[in-house]
């Protein structure tokens, strides 16, 4: 009986053992994950430097996240972001609403290119996802945040933005930069997209972007 107990307590220790390294492990694998999810719906080359999933806390983070462009639009990062913190509401998203305590977000740069013909690397990539979304009938389709029905809201949005370049590659030198130097905005009780569409219209102005000349590059669609 002895014999039993000391068994049992031994495969108690290594079972303890391998849930503290899977617990170890959760940020590392989810990281590997995500990764291999983005490369797969985007067909582009993601690099993220962390991913973290609060366990005792509903919360989860990105640190250093870099989507590269393709290799026909030059390969340089299209997307920036070194922080993407949020705390969610887990009493909400058990009832099928997404409300966010608290979202900190920190895009330092995102890069538009025209190619050669005259595409530019975001539509590419939206028609892209389009058509992938389309094409698999196994995906449940995604759920419009922005219907009230389902977007619970956030209560307090941390927003840092650094600055937008655009690349037309039949004009090889010329970057047009737009500086956008929001460091920190916080907006509160945001109950709809609109809401947080208005709400960063007014950052924006207050910031001083001039958006009726500095922006016109980036709003116009591409030259053909």
């Amino acid at each position: 009986m002895r014999t039993i107990f000391r068994w049992a307590f031994r495969l108690f220790l290594v079972c303890l053992v391998l849930l503290i390294a899977g617990i170890l492990l959760l940020d590392t694998l989810a990281r590997e994950a995500l990764e291999y999810q983005i490369e797969s719906e985007t067909g582009l080359e993601v690099k993220i430097a962390k991913v973290h999933i609060g366990l005792l806390h509903p919360e989860f983070s990105i640190e250093n996240f870099i989507l590269y462009n393709s290799a026909e639009f030059g390969g340089s990062p299209l997307v920036d972001m070194p922080e993407l913190h949020a705390e969610y509401d887990r009493n909400a998203l058990l009832s099928h609403k997404l409300h966010f305590r608290l979202i900190r977000f920190h895009l330092a740069e995102i890069n538009l290119v025209d190619d050669k013909n005259g595409r530019r690397n975001v539509d590419v990539l939206q028609n892209k996802l389009a058509a992938s979304a389309a094409g698999s009938p196994k995906k449940k389709p995604r759920a419009d945040v922005s219907n009230t029905n389902y977007f619970g809201g956030i209560d307090v949005l941390n927003l840092t933005l650094g600055k937008a370049t655009h690349l037309d590659m039949r004009r090889p030198g010329k970057v047009d930069e737009f500086r956008i130097n929001m460091n920190h905005f916080v907006f509160t009780n945001i109950k709809t997209e609109d809401q947080f569409s208005g709400i960063l219209l007014v950052a924006l102005l207050r910031g001083g972007v001039d958006l009726s000349q500095n922006w016109q590059p980036l709003m116009a669609p591409p030259k053909k």
